[in-house]
């Protein structure tokens, strides 16, 4: 009971978060900044900004990357952003290698208050502080608070848990979805075949829903269906689907998983990272894959998905599980080293077949 209420309202502020307002808050205050800086060239003056300016800009923009920052950064470009964000860094230990002490001691230090605020949103300063005394460092309050303050970190209780945190706390409850597409030469020339697939965060495990030219609503309808079937639904015993804001998502889909009790949480604005399991295997499949050859049909793309399937499911080791494969299992045996291939050898997988 109070796993589920814990759950409720922690769906509550991320649904808050990710909300349409807050999407449409974030669109207007780009315009307006635009209108601002247009105004400003208009009265042939220029912006000029402090050390403590260019460093809370700094920290607030490189964790968005130069793809994001291009579409909304107004007052000054993403490449200054990134910039100032390599000499403040550049700066602050060129000083603290000037000062007496310890610098590579404050440097672990510097990371250990980072890395417990991030990790632990409801840990306030004194608690903190409390952990790394236990690690023998003696740290005041007032440096914990600066430390969190240069690097954009609020205090609790006004720190969130963060997104990170939350899906590894929750990952067995948790799947993610999304789209891949193709071009496919057909009799009717070149046609986009969208493929939507579904992962399990836990064990990296990976439906394919389906490969369509249309995914229309009566077909995401169906696909939603087919995920929640109780006898072998890929959604069966999963609590949330994070999913982005792509308009293929339907109603029509959201609504058949949310009358299944499955929660969807939707990425914020121009935030990939949130679904990060499912680009990463987007990424995986294209570039390992995909890529690189020429689909004939659809029926040629939809073996080919397959085939990697079960090379990624059976032959490839995962990073994010440790290395090893998803289907658990090891070599035992000292024989010589055999290679499996497919696709005309443009998967292989490497083993010792057993003794």
């Amino acid at each position: 009971m109070i796993e589920t209420i814990h759950l409720q309202v922690l769906l509550a502020t991320f649904a808050g978060w990710v909300g349409r307002k807050q999407t449409d808050i974030i669109a207007y205050l780009v315009e307006e900044n635009r209108v601002l800086k247009e105004q400003l060239k208009s009265d042939g003056r220029r912006l000029r900004f402090t050390d403590g300016q260019r460093r809370r800009l700094a920290a607030k923009g490189k964790p968005l990357g130069r793809k994001v920052l291009r579409q909304i950064a107004t007052i000054v470009t993403p490449d200054t952003i990134l910039a100032w964000h390599r000499k403040l860094i550049a700066a602050k230990w060129t000083y603290s290698q000037k000062r007496v002490g310890r610098p590579g001691v404050m440097k672990e230090i510097r990371g250990l208050i980072i890395r417990m605020a991030e990790e632990n949103p409801s840990w306030g300063y004194t608690r903190i502080q409390g952990a790394l005394r236990h690690l023998d460092h003696r740290v005041v309050r007032s440096t914990i608070a600066k430390v969190l303050k240069e690097h954009g970190i609020h205090s609790s209780p006004d720190r969130p848990m963060s997104w990170r945190t939350f899906v590894r706390s929750h990952a067995h409850l948790i799947a993610a979805a999304d789209f891949f597409t193709n071009e496919v030469w057909t009799a009717r020339g070149l046609v986009t075949y969208f493929t939507l697939f579904v992962i399990d965060v836990a064990t990296r495990r990976v439906y394919i829903a389906g490969t369509t030219a249309n995914p229309n609503s009566e077909w995401m309808a169906q696909i939603a269906r087919n995920l929640t079937d109780h006898e072998d639904g890929f959604l069966n015993g999963k609590r949330f689907l994070i999913i982005d804001r792509d308009a293929k998502f339907s109603p029509r889909f959201k609504s058949v998983l949310s009358g299944y009790g499955i929660e969807i949480l939707l990425t914020a604005y121009m935030a990939p990272n949130m679904n990060a399991y499912a680009e990463r295997f987007v990424k995986s499949i294209k570039s390992e894959c995909l890529d690189q050859l020429i689909f004939l049909g659809r029926e040629s793309l939809v073996r080919t998905i397959a085939e990697y399937v079960s090379h990624y499911h059976e032959e490839r080791t995962h990073q994010g599980i440790g290395n090893v494969l998803i289907s658990g299992r090891r070599t035992q045996s000292n024989s010589a080293v055999e290679v499996r291939e497919r696709l005309g050898g443009l998967l292989k997988y490497y083993y010792r077949e057993a003794a």
